[in-house]
């Protein structure tokens, strides 16, 4: 039995999706706080299971049965690496002989400002269950409302120097994650999962104008700058500034690596970024 948490994200469903094609004599059970949300997949054939990881009794009879498990990390710093700790110890009471983890790119050794994925890694590997951390670069999507913007505005702007961003769109991520639940020989591996090529924010700038037929340029601001320009925009004084602290961590090398695992996980090259954020650029 493959368990996925978190299954009515975006990420989740389309590893549940994936799952159910590549892995069709596999009982595959999603994992929701809410099972209404997921619906359609049950409707599909896939067993829901209500979760909650801040409720462990609900996580102990979620994982009844299971053997491997996909933990995808919460979204919300401050409770993620609580959560995250309750998901493995719940796994591990229940037998469950599998673990994987979507973390971040050199989660043990990054100039990103996510410690919680390096100490959850940590945790995994102490309780001794076997696992597979799929440190995952950067969504291309993030930048979809970058792109949007830049079309209409003509400008890009962020505090990442000439720093590179090695991103995938989401469903490369979860076929990789598939891949990896489905297949064998996975136990207590360390797979760095990015795109098959890298841009700067000069060059992200560089596509939405060939994309739009109009001039888009880039400007780079020290990050307090850029924190300042982001909250002029509306954007929430906490989140203004976790964006500016990933800049910095861009122009540090933080999510410039292009190994090819990704491509080699899911059998193909992975997904341009052009065609992730060729419809906002048009609409």
């Amino acid at each position: 039995m493959i368990v996925v948490t978190g299954a009515t994200g975006v990420l989740g469903r389309m590893v549940v999706e994936n799952l159910v094609r590549r892995a069709p004599d596999e009982r595959v059970v999603a994992l929701a706080r809410d099972p209404q949300r997921a619906a359609d997949l049950a409707d599909r054939g896939v067993q829901v299971r209500p979760a909650d990881y801040d409720q462990p009794d609900t996580l102990r009879a979620a994982f009844d049965g299971a053997d491997k498990v996909l933990l995808i990390s919460v979204p919300v710093p401050g409770v993620r690496l609580r959560q995250h700790r309750a998901v493995v110890d719940a796994a591990r009471a229940m037998g469950a002989s599998f673990l994987a983890y979507t973390s971040v790119a050199h989660a043990d050794d990054t100039p990103m400002p996510v410690p919680d994925h390096e100490r959850t890694e940590r945790y995994i590997a102490e309780s001794g269950l076997p696992y597979s951390f799929l440190r995952n670069n950067w969504y291309s999507e993030v930048y979809l409302p970058v792109a949007g913007q830049a079309a209409a505005t003509g400008e890009v702007i962020g505090a990442s120097g000439t720093g590179r961003i090695a991103s995938a769109p989401r469903a490369d991520y979860a076929a990789a994650a598939a891949a990896v639940l489905a297949g064998d020989g996975h136990e207590n591996s360390v797979y760095e999962l990015s795109g098959d090529s890298a841009f700067t924010k000069a060059e992200l700038a560089d596509l939405v104008s060939d994309l739009s037929g109009e001039p888009v340029t880039y400007r780079d601001l020290p990050a307090d700058g850029y924190r300042d320009a982001l909250v002029a925009q509306d954007v929430p004084a906490p989140e203004a500034a976790f964006l500016a602290r990933v800049d910095e961590g861009i122009a540090a090398g933080g999510l410039a690596d292009t190994p090819g695992t990704l491509a080699r996980l899911i059998g193909h090259p992975t997904t341009p970024l052009a065609v992730t954020l060729a419809p906002a650029v048009r609409a």
